[in-house]
């Protein structure tokens, strides 16, 4: 799939949570591998935030994200309905410190975005696929979460608390087609027993009964229960009557629950790639949904590339005699043996490596290694499979090295290994030339990189 973008811009207005501004909001359309971008435009120069999860500066009752000091927060609900349309990129702009928390949920950004619509990109979309439990832990809390192997993007969220109210809550998102319908209406939610604490750490002043689920589980005087509502700039009500007292009735019974879910898409949107995987979250909140979304940053970091996903199962999709009738190199030195993925922009090859291929014999006989040279001719030969599959007559074509640059030896190749090219176009074919960016790979470790500029010749 491509990366997207919005169609158009589209704006919102609405007071912040925790400082009570009246704040105004706008989402633009963004060029390819722009990410999420954070425009303060009420400040001196307009200074950028990447949305990203190590700019994460503070977790406590929304997630903050900082630069060079100058911060935004609340930006979870926003972030969650882009991720959930597959917006890739986009470039917001505010004024204050923080997004406007609407109605707490993430409904005004969705509707916005199915308004204006989606826009498909040229630049290929970069998943992070999840090929081995990763589990995230706080000892303290109790609270955990796990993502698990998956071919799409799921969620299951268990959270509880110590509540006649709210107890124990179950929310799962199978497909994030669902997102509209059954998660981008849930609304943040509180207990009235936080909101004094909250109060006094300078927090939720522009909170009130019609942006959040409001929990009345602990009855407190009048006079207090009076004086709390004075401050909230909200209607009085009876201190004895216990139970939910916010203005528009629960949308699910596990409203709560689904807020939750929300918040995790948000935060996991931090992590820059969408995600295939399953998450498992049980009591998540903004800390260790950051610590989860640092952990894989950190991986995409040390593995800048990874490594295609192999089933040997699967029948491939172009086997050796179609390999044979594209390229004309032959034994010894056809060194691709099937192709499990193409399209018009990259490729993924197969070439198991044999304690009998014939180099071995003389590179080297007591500690066999395969030569890194053929290491860059496979992947040549896979990216000419990739040209040629798309000519009409590609028997009547070869094609010639004109330049190899940033060739990168990580690790050797021994006999048993079996390796995966993964060869990507760098532009369009243009006077018939191609740029490629290729990748070997044993398991998940890249052994071998380069660039590639080739020619594509007609035979005489």
């Amino acid at each position: 799939m491509n990366q997207k973008t919005l169609k158009e811009s589209f704006s919102l207005e609405g007071k912040g949570l925790h400082t009570g501004l009246s704040i105004k909001i706008k989402f633009n359309p963004a060029p390819e591998n722009h990410g999420y971008k954070i425009k303060r435009i009420d400040l001196e120069g307009e200074p950028i935030i990447e949305a990203l999860a190590e700019n994460v500066s503070g977790t406590q009752r929304g997630t903050v994200l900082s630069k060079n000091n100058v911060q935004v927060s609340t930006v979870e609900h926003a972030l969650s309905a882009l991720y959930a349309y597959g917006v890739d990129n986009c470039l917001i702009e505010v004024d204050a410190p923080e997004f406007p928390i609407l109605d707490g949920s993430a409904e005004f950004y969705v509707r916005e975005i199915e308004r204006v619509g989606i826009a498909e990109q040229n630049a290929r979309r970069d998943y992070y696929i999840v090929k081995h439990k990763i589990e995230v832990k706080d000892e303290e809390t109790g609270s955990s979460i796990v993502i698990l192997p998956d071919d799409k993007f799921s969620l299951n969220v268990l959270i509880t608390f110590d509540s006649v109210f709210l107890d124990n809550q179950y929310a799962s998102l199978e497909d994030l087609k669902d997102f509209k319908d059954e998660i981008a209406s849930s609304r943040t939610f509180v207990f009235v027993r936080e909101v004094e604490p909250l109060l006094q750490n300078n927090l939720i002043k522009g909170g009130d009964l019609d942006n959040a689920i409001v929990i009345y589980e602990r009855q407190i005087s009048q006079e207090r229960f009076d004086k709390l509502a004075d401050t909230m700039k909200v209607p009085r009500k009876d201190a004895t009557q216990l139970g939910y007292i916010m203005n528009k009735p629960l949308v699910f019974p596990n409203e709560p629950a689904r807020h939750k879910l929300l918040d995790i898409i948000g935060d996991i949107a931090l992590i820059g790639k969408p995600i295939k995987g399953r998450v498992i979250a049980t009591c998540p909140g903004h800390k260790i949904n950051n610590r989860f979304a640092r952990l894989i940053r950190k991986d995409i970091k040390i593995n800048d590339v990874q490594a295609p996903v192999y089933n040997p199962n699967i029948a491939p999709v172009m086997d050796t005699n179609r390999i044979k009738q594209l390229l004309p190199h032959r034994y010894p030195f056809l060194l691709v043996e099937k192709i499990i993925d193409i399209n018009e922009n990259y490729i993924v090859g197969i070439k198991n490596v044999s304690v009998n291929e014939p180099f071995f014999q003389g590179h080297f006989p007591e500690e066999p290694v395969m030569p890194g040279v053929l290491l860059v001719e496979a992947m040549a030969q896979t990216g000419g499979l990739l040209v040629l599959n798309s000519l009409e007559e590609p028997h009547r074509y070869s094609t010639y090295f004109l330049k190899i640059d940033n060739v990168k030896f990580r690790q050797k190749v021994v006999p048993g290994d079996t390796l995966l090219f993964k060869l990507e176009m760098l532009d369009e074919i243009r006077r018939g030339i191609s740029n490629m960016k290729g990748y070997v790979f044993v398991g998940d470790k890249v052994v071998c990189e380069a660039e590639f500029m080739a020619q594509i010749v007609k035979n005489k």
